[in-house]
């Protein structure tokens, strides 16, 4: 097996990090100095402090994305700040790059309160045409990205809350095209409430899946708790997006007879005879990375009928990857202000049904993240479905 942290410690030390800044105008004498920089800047200067919307079209604005981070709820690593979080960063900046052909920065900053990193963002929105935020820890992310959409007049995209979500949701879209059965008619557990999972389970109720449990590191998400939970778990109930589960408090309990679960939570805390106990040929999205909520071929032993995990030596890699570089790149073109509930079920939709009726299988039921074709289809489907409710 590769030892892929030996391999990468080697290429970022040798590159030095993974991003760099490439003009777009040349800059080889006099003139092309005096037309790119003074005297002929002062025009352009000029042009846009009279008129801002003028950004898009004469500067960076219309493509490039600020993606900002404190570091507190690094995938799989947990708080290890801004600096542990710069090289995850990076990698979202030329993942954005690659299939999106954005100009994303990472901005790692040194402050961690929802004020502090609101401030930092409503500084830096003229430069940019959208703010992707990344790893900062819930419930704080969620406060922090809903005062932005209100206070900004460029998109704000938490991708660890949404992306992940989206992607789930196309692949549910595809398990019910493959089993040709109606999304109203599954009954889904959720593993983990944070960022992620409470995402997952809006946009679940948002393509009419109604029958939603939740367990997080709590236990059973019941009534019984609901003082100890933080707004983000009591707003979904007090919403009815997901039903508690007052009867017992394990997750083997809450899993008997349902048909899928999500795990967005912690390794290894699924069993084989729990997913026997679900319904027949359930579907298991164990998504925790690096180790899954339950190994994929012991999942499968336990006669799941379609494994998806967040890692890519497996099929069906439910990733984030699959949206996050599409919609940004409608959302841009658009001249989007924010990020809406039917731009995120357009692109669910866009991912799910790029794959054909025949081309279904339990081992395809998301896209390849190397597909050229999906950045294209999502970031039409996101522009269209801003501008028709423009």
């Amino acid at each position: 097996m590769e030892d892929w942290g030996k391999k990468s410690l080697e290429l970022h030390r040798k590159k030095q990090g993974k991003i760099s800044i490439q003009s777009r105008v040349p800059l080889r004498n006099k003139d092309d100095l005096s037309t790119a920089y003074t005297p002929g800047v002062a025009a352009v200067a000029s042009l846009v402090a009279n008129d801002p919307k003028e950004c898009y079209q004469y500067t960076m604005k219309s493509h490039s994305v600020a993606i900002v981070s404190d570091g507190t709820a690094v995938l799989g690593l947990g708080n290890i700040g801004p600096f542990g979080a710069l090289p995850v960063m990076e990698g979202k900046a030329i993942l954005l790059k690659k299939f999106a052909g954005i100009d994303a920065f990472p901005l790692c900053v040194n402050v961690h309160t929802p004020d502090e990193i609101i401030a930092f963002c409503k500084a830096i929105e003229p430069t940019f045409g959208a703010i992707m935020l990344e790893d900062i820890a819930a419930p704080a992310c969620v406060e922090i990205e809903r005062r932005l959409e209100k206070e900004l007049n460029i998109p704000v995209f938490h991708d660890d809350q949404h992306g992940t979500a989206i992607v789930v949701a196309a692949a549910l879209i595809n398990v019910s095209r493959l089993q040709k059965r109606a999304l109203s008619t599954y009954k889904v557990v959720i593993s983990g409430t944070g960022a992620a999972g409470s995402s997952v389970c809006r946009m679940l109720k948002a393509i009419g899946i109604t029958q939603i449990r939740a367990y997080n590191k709590l236990g059973v998400v019941s009534t019984k708790k609901y003082s100890d939970y933080d707004f983000v778990v009591r707003e979904l109930l007090d919403e009815q997006i997901i039903q508690p589960f007052d009867q017992e408090d394990s997750l083997q309990a809450l899993l008997t007879n349902q048909d899928v679960f999500i795990g967005v939570s912690a390794p290894n805390i699924v069993r084989e005879e729990m997913v026997r106990q679900m319904a027949p040929h359930p579907i298991i999205f164990a998504m925790a990375n690096p180790s899954p909520e339950i190994d994929p071929h012991l999942a499968k032993k336990a006669n799941a009928f379609i494994v998806g995990t967040g890692r890519s030596d497996y099929p069906n890699q439910i990733n984030n990857v699959l949206i996050f570089p599409g919609l940004m790149k409608g959302a841009l073109k658009a001249k989007a202000q924010s990020i809406t509930m039917d731009m995120k079920i357009a692109a669910a939709k866009a991912l799910a049904y790029l794959i054909q009726e025949e081309e279904l299988s339990v081992e395809y039921i998301v896209p390849n993240p190397f597909d050229l074709r999906v950045s294209k289809v999502v970031s039409n489907a996101v522009r269209k479905a801003y501008l028709e409710k423009k």
